[in-house]
C-alpha cells in the first residue's frame, strides 16, 4: 500500500467556500474515488490556505489515471480550479506532487 501526501494552496479569499464544498462532496465523486482505489483520503486545511492531502492506494499513478478517466472528476476539477493558487495554471489534480516519505511509525 502506498501512502501519498501532497500540498496545495487554497486562495485566502475562498477558504470558507472551500470548506463548505468539502462538507458536501458529490456522492458520485465519492464513489469514483473509492472505485479508483483512493483509500483513507483526508484533506487538512490551515488558516493561511495550505492544504495537506493524504491518501493510501495500491498504485497512485493508476488511481490518478482511473480518476482522470471519469466524467465526474472533470466536472469537479473544473468547479474547484478557481479555489487554488496555481502559478503554472495546472488543475488541482494535476498539481498534486507527492512528498517523499522520510519516516513512518507503524
Amino acid at each position: 500500500m502506498q501512502r501519498v501526501c501532497f500540498l496545495l494552496k487554497v486562495r485566502a479569499d475562498r477558504l470558507a467556500e472551500y470548506r463548505e464544498r468539502h462538507a458536501a462532496v458529490w456522492p458520485e465523486m465519492l464513489r469514483a474515488l473509492s472505485r479508483s482505489g483512493w483509500r483513507n483520503y483526508s484533506l487538512f486545511l490551515r488558516e493561511d490556505g495550505l492544504l495537506v492531502g493524504y491518501l493510501e492506494t495500491e498504485d497512485f499513478a493508476a488511481a490518478r489515471a482511473a480518476m482522470e478517466a471519469t466524467d465526474v472528476n472533470a466536472r469537479w476539477q473544473a468547479e474547484m480550479a478557481g479555489f487554488f493558487e496555481s502559478p503554472d495554471g495546472a488543475r488541482p489534480d494535476e498539481a498534486m506532487r507527492p512528498l517523499a516519505e522520510v519516516f513512518h511509525l507503524d
